[in-house]
């Protein structure tokens, strides 16, 4: 695998939140029926975390898997050992009705950090973002403005979002604009 090259190069905002391009994340697409105990297995023994449910995500230390619909997971890892885990991976579902491919280097990865995340994500995408809706451990894919992305809470003033990496300018300057101080809403201010 070549050596991680960010699409915007660190690209970093600061306002309502601290947006941040974040380098290094391994992800691999897996698609595949998500309740065959094979394919269960598998993300166990390779990941070290069990699938999740609808909508939900699971980590254990620098691994996780994150729910994309009912036959594919988005499963993550440190960049350096994406390859190798994706190798691993489909050798142990060699057997089974699955594909399994390192997306790393297709994606661009943003995290927000800031007690106004709520509100920068529900100006883009149409999820209810109250914080009986959605809480850290949940997982949505869906659009942000015009573009396909993912994007999930690791807690309560933390998130990440996931795009292709060419829409990565497009994503970073919508982020960049709903975070502007000069465009709050204060919705969900606490």
């Amino acid at each position: 695998m070549s050596d991680v090259a960010l699409a915007l190069g660190g690209a970093t905002f600061d306002g309502l939140v601290k947006i941040e391009e974040l380098a290094g994340q391994g992800m691999i697409t897996l698609r595949g029926d998500l309740t065959d105990k094979a394919i269960v297995a598998a993300v166990k023994h390779v990941f070290g975390v069990t699938l999740p449910g609808t909508r939900e995500t699971a980590f254990a230390g620098s691994t996780g898997a994150l729910w994309m619909s009912p036959d594919e997971a988005l499963l993550l890892c440190p960049y350096d050992a994406a390859q190798t885990k994706a190798d691993d991976l489909a050798a142990k579902l060699a057997d089974a009705h699955a594909l399994v491919v390192n997306v790393s280097d297709a994606r661009a990865v943003f995290q927000l950090r800031g007690r106004m995340l709520r509100e920068v994500i529900a100006k883009l995408a149409p999820v209810d973002m109250s914080p009986e809706a959605f809480t850290p451990g949940m997982v949505r894919r869906t659009r942000m403005a015009q573009v396909a992305a993912a994007f999930w809470m690791d807690d309560a003033s933390t998130a990440r979002v996931v795009c292709f990496r060419s829409v990565a300018a497009y994503m970073f300057g919508l982020l960049s604009t709903s975070a502007d101080d000069a465009a709050a809403v204060n919705h969900f201010a606490g």
